[in-house]
């Protein structure tokens, strides 16, 4: 999530150095066709997320800028439309980028004209819980690099985060770690038992924000495709090396923390072509790149092409699609009638274009967008679009 307008997968990646093989008799292992896969036993007998049963049936989840301004201009929390049931404040920053030390302060007045006091932003966050939204600090973003290499940075995240979740009266947490945030060291190639430590270490603060809140804690990420659905190809620095170690990393943060996320809202904009479960590549800018993209997460698929290492399904309350709310908001933007195909084909089995996907979820939760101040910019057209298909 970019502070102005989010910049394209393609040319970040490209920068940063995308997923490449170590030398030419790699290739073949680089070019891993897909495995298509039947979806996954186990997510029909997953536990509830966790407060899931306090979320609507289908839920609109925005992110709000609430420490800094941009194009889109400033929204004071209170005047945030009731269309958006999980409010995302963006963002928590740390001190620097290993300490996990995490803060957080509303937008300078100089900065964002007509900036709330702390004590009117507290009184908006009781007043949104009040009418049955939940509010969340949302950690990371672009600009929010956090690396908790020590059981040190572990612990001051913990406490940093508590801190803030407190002052705020919050319900709980989003993690939007980008960049260089999260990677895989050279071996670690089993997403079901990590080895990294800035891979453990965030799961073991996520599990005790967890148990420090109880089933009260709600728990969201908003990774990008390079760190989920590209994992279907590509996973850390591979077996011989030379590839990304970012690809695919969030995959054992989200495994090991299935039974205690609320939603998962992964960014389908600013990305780069990706490998469906049907074996093509997939591009943004229409319905098909939501559902091949949804389809994964909803059925499960082979990590690094192995079909012997499935990234199980998540359950369809788990997963909302994540969208930009406006043209200026990111690549990938679509418009309504996109949207709608999209929702058609992965809860009714209707309107799908190219990509077939593996099952019919009607219980997907719903819609994520970057953001609430860009959809005000644009005249509420997205969160519009959600409450007509929803009612």
């Amino acid at each position: 999530m970019n502070r102005r307008s989010l910049s394209s997968w393609t040319s970040r990646r490209s920068r940063r150095g995308r997923v490449r093989c170590a030398a030419a008799a790699a290739v073949a292992v680089c070019a891993l066709a897909a495995t298509a896969v039947a979806p996954h036993a186990a997510a029909a007998d997953a536990p509830p997320a966790s407060r899931a049963a306090e979320l609507p049936e289908h839920a609109l989840v925005g992110y709000l800028h609430t420490s800094f301004a941009n194009g889109s201009g400033y929204t004071r929390l209170a005047d945030v439309p009731d269309s958006w049931d999980i409010i995302d404040l963006a963002f928590g920053e740390p001190t620097s980028v290993t300490s996990g030390d995490i803060r957080f302060s509303l937008c300078p007045p100089a900065e964002c004209p007509g900036v709330e006091s702390e004590a009117e932003f507290k009184a908006a966050v009781k007043a949104k819980q009040q009418a049955g939204k939940k509010v969340l600090i949302s950690i990371g973003g672009q600009n929010g690099q956090v690396r908790l290499t020590t059981p040190q940075a572990r612990d001051t995240f913990v406490d940093s985060v508590s801190s803030i979740i407190d002052t705020y009266g919050l319900d709980g947490l989003d993690i939007d770690f980008e960049g260089h945030s999260l990677s895989l060291d050279d071996g670690d190639t089993d997403f079901e038992n990590p080895t990294t430590p800035v891979i453990v270490h965030l799961i073991s603060a996520l599990r005790t924000l967890k148990e420090r809140y109880g089933d009260d804690f709600t728990l969201t990420m908003a990774p990008e495709t390079f760190f989920v659905q590209l994992g279907h190809q590509y996973y850390g620095s591979g077996p011989w090396g030379g590839q990304d170690p970012r690809a695919g990393a969030y995959l054992p943060v989200i495994h090991a923390l299935r039974d205690d996320l609320t939603l998962l809202h992964v960014q389908d904009y600013n990305s780069g072509p990706i490998m469906g479960l049907d074996g093509q590549y997939h591009t943004m800018g229409g319905a098909d790149f939501h559902v091949a993209m949804t389809d994964m997460l909803l059925t499960g698929f082979p990590v690094a092409g192995d079909p012997d290492k499935v990234f199980p399904a998540l359950r369809p309350e788990q997963v909302a699609i994540g969208m930009p709310a406006t043209p200026q908001a990111g690549n990938g933007h679509v418009p309504p009638a996109e949207v709608e195909k999209a929702l058609d084909c992965l809860t009714k089995g209707s309107a799908c274009g190219p990509y077939t996907p593996h099952g019919t979820w009607p219980a997907l939760r719903g819609l994520m967008a970057w953001s609430v101040n860009w959809d005000r910019y644009g005249g509420d057209e997205f969160a519009g679009t959600f409450d007509r298909y929803f009612g």
